[in-house]
């Protein structure tokens, strides 16, 4: 009989000072505040791969599950920061009552739809086109060496990227937190008790990270464009804009692939890049963000979190 970690897949975010985490029933958030106590968001979720058959396809599936963590990442970012602000604020208003709907929403439709178009215009024109002027700047001009300079770029930029914002406090932080997200889903993925002792002892790396998808994404890349060539005018360059879905999808698969063969020799060389990432990505947690952590996954899954946690809203208040 398959147990139940073998049969549920979770995933999360890290957020500030906070994680958010996502079954395939629920989305949940908690969020340390200043007072010490946890603020946790809880809401059912199906995700568009289970209600339309199509969508769950291989290589399709990955655009929408892209698409879906954008959403719910931006929510849970949203939430998180309100919390903080509204700490911020307790001394001069009076505070809500935690026992109600008092977190925020985590933004509406539209401004969420307004952030996810400024951030995919920002990644696309750092991550791929500035890579593309760089390369005519070196003088790169045939087809495989033009497409793996470009590569190279947009590797470099991205490792630049990370390093730099590694260096920001705040983001050290939130490289805890996902530490602890990472030990959380390991220690549930091998059935062991959800308690901060129990998790401790697990690696910060996880195989399904999406830090090892944006590093396979850089890879995939470059295979998926030499068959284009160089790129001679603009209208060529926005060309490769249409061929994002597919490296998303390839990449997503190989993802897969590697988490569910995770330990043998040919899975560890496809995850090797992104695990090696994750030195920059991830800082060793303490007990307080475990704890955290561990209230999100365990609401996730519909299991107690204890007395103690603050709910900002009803268990069930609707479909994401």
């Amino acid at each position: 009989m398959m147990k139940k970690q073998d049969q549920i897949m979770v995933g999360g975010q890290a957020v500030l000072e906070g994680v958010m985490m996502r079954s395939p029933e629920y989305v949940t958030v908690a969020v340390r505040k200043p007072d010490g106590g946890i603020l946790l968001k809880k809401e059912a979720f199906q995700s568009w791969t289970r209600r339309f058959r199509m969508l769950g396809w291989p290589f399709i599936r990955g655009g929408v599950v892209l698409i879906e963590s954008m959403v719910m990442g931006i929510r849970a970012l949203n939430f998180s920061s309100s919390v903080a602000m509204e700490e911020e604020t307790a001394d001069k208003k009076k505070k809500p009552d935690q026992g109600k709907n008092t977190g925020k929403s985590g933004g509406s439709d539209l401004t969420i739809v307004l952030t996810m178009i400024v951030a995919l215009g920002m990644g696309i024109g750092i991550f791929f086109y500035l890579p593309l002027i760089l390369t005519d700047l070196v003088g790169a001009t045939g087809r495989v060496s033009f497409n793996l300079v470009d590569g190279l770029f947009r590797l470099l930029l991205f490792l630049a990227y990370l390093f730099l914002i590694s260096l920001w406090k705040d983001i050290r932080r939130v490289f805890e937190y996902h530490g602890a997200e990472h030990k959380s889903i390991f220690a549930f993925e091998n059935g062991q008790p959800l308690t901060p002792e129990s998790v401790k002892s697990f690696t910060t790396h996880h195989p399904r990270c999406g830090t090892s998808f944006l590093l396979v994404v850089m890879i995939v890349s470059i295979l998926v464009f030499i068959p284009l060539g160089r790129p001679d005018n603009i209208s060529e360059r926005l060309i490769r804009l249409l061929f994002i879905p597919v490296i998303g999808g390839l990449s997503y698969e190989i993802i897969r692939l590697s988490s569910s063969k995770y330990g043998k020799q040919i899975a560890q060389v496809l995850v090797a890049p992104g695990l090696w990432l994750q030195r920059i990505t991830t800082k060793e947690p303490d007990n307080s963000q475990l704890e955290v952590a561990l209230v999100a996954l365990k609401a996730a899954l519909n299991e107690e979190v204890g007395s103690d946690v603050e709910w900002v809203q009803p268990e069930n208040p609707g479909k994401v």
